[in-house]
């Protein structure tokens, strides 16, 4: 696929201007303080935080595992407006995106404070959650890096999702905390004072650049027609990229919900859970900045290929019938590692292989695939809890997922880069 020509012609290249490691940093920094802020108070942040608020919903309203497991399907519902916010960052830019974002969901979390017991009413609000909160995420975010970063690419991407990794590691305690002590409705009112303060600093923080706003001052980004779509649907290596992204996040319902339900069920008692579920959050922290460093070092399919196979090892020694604490958190460090990978990947290989004039909205097709995987995990863990009522079956499931997803990742290596 060929970059467009004419005015837009090198929309989002910012970041291509020569310049070394070190000054990318010097010169971008306040955009990638912004981004990482944004993505520790985004929507990302909700994935870690989610797990402590399970055993007290169910206890409360008296829902079963099975049925709380549903809630992951609800991308079903979100996913095909993904492509919508896509193409609306990329003609409005990140920062009116990420205001739109962090403008409704505290108003999300707040709904979900007063709850009166209806799963169904449960379920809609986080249908709001995710169809608006998709502004505060990656696709945003990640645009804002690749706009102006180019040799350090790798490690800024890394740097900026590891923002909800890192704040759920310290903010996992203190939710706990309080959820123990005030109740999961003040655990949900503390999330939107988070989401809002958050949002509003990163906002103002966020500045257009200098060439970008003269880009879009000029005129609108070149329209894109159902042909533009289905040559961009048809590319190889996003074709391979959202197949592997679809695969590797099957066992990430049970990762987001029920983690520590899981553990608990292999022999981790509360506070064990619990610590595990803050060290799978840092460790996360730690794989995302690791595979950014080796972005930029090694070809990108090589680096998928090794750590998107790791979780595999971790889900099977789960699934296992040795319940040694040792084992889960080798096995949870393994899932954890890898979990700070695929997004870093994904996000890196569109902007290689890819011309990034319409990034937000390639990207947007990333996210799909990924909300596509969660939801068909989701699916697959709720039937399988109601055919057995334990989570092994689904591990050993999930596991086969890794493998052939970072398989198809690892074949993004012999698809050539478009040309810019």
């Amino acid at each position: 696929m060929t970059a467009s020509r004419g005015s837009h012609a090198k929309r989002g290249q910012i970041g291509r201007m020569g310049l070394s490691y070190r000054t990318e940093f010097a010169a971008h920094w306040q955009a990638l303080t912004a981004a990482c802020l944004g993505m520790s108070v985004g929507l990302a942040l909700n994935h870690y935080v989610l797990n402590l608020f399970a055993p007290e919903l169910i206890s409360a309203f008296g829902w079963s595992r099975s049925k709380y497991a549903l809630l992951g399907a609800s991308p079903f519902l979100t996913m095909f407006l993904i492509p919508f916010a896509g193409r609306f960052t990329d003609r409005v830019g990140p920062r009116r995106a990420a205001a739109v974002g962090f403008a409704a969901l505290p108003l999300g979390y707040l709904a979900l404070s007063f709850m009166n017991g209806s799963f169904g009413m449960f379920f809609a609000i986080n249908v709001f959650n995710s169809i608006l909160g998709v502004l505060t995420t990656t696709m945003v975010f990640a645009r804002v890096i690749v706009e102006r970063f180019d040799r350090a690419r790798g490690v800024c991407l890394s740097l900026v999702m590891s923002g909800a990794p890192l704040a759920a590691a310290l903010a996992i305690p203190l939710m706990t905390q309080i959820i123990d002590e005030h109740g999961w409705r003040m655990g949900f009112r503390v999330l939107a004072v988070i989401s809002a303060v958050g949002g509003i600093i990163t906002v103002a923080l966020l500045r257009e650049h200098p060439q970008i706003k003269a880009d879009r001052l000029a005129g609108p980004p070149p329209k894109i027609t159902r042909q533009h779509i289905a040559k961009l649907l048809g590319s190889r290596a996003l074709l391979l990229s959202m197949g592997g992204m679809l695969l590797v996040n099957i066992p990430q319902s049970m990762a987001t919900s029920q983690l520590k339900l899981v553990l608990m069920e292999n022999g981790a008692l509360g506070g064990a859970a619990t610590a595990l579920l803050s060290m799978y959050a840092a460790s996360v922290v730690l794989g995302r900045f690791l595979s950014g460093l080796a972005l930029d070092r090694f070809p990108a399919h090589l680096v998928a290929g090794f750590t998107l196979a790791m979780p595999a090892v971790g889900l099977l020694i789960i699934a296992s019938p040795f319940d040694q604490i040792w084992l889960l958190t080798g096995a949870v460090l393994l899932i954890a590692l890898a979990q700070g990978a695929e997004g870093d990947i994904g996000a890196y290989v569109i902007s290689r292989k890819l011309a990034i004039e319409h990034y937000s909205l390639l990207t947007s097709f990333m996210t799909v695939a990924l909300t596509l995987g969660v939801a068909l995990g989701s699916l697959v863990l709720s039937y399988t809890l109601h055919l057995a009522d334990n989570y092994e079956m689904f591990l050993v499931i999930s596991a086969a997922a890794s493998v052939v997803g970072a398989w198809m990742f690892y074949r993004t290596g012999a698809v050539e880069a478009a040309t810019r």
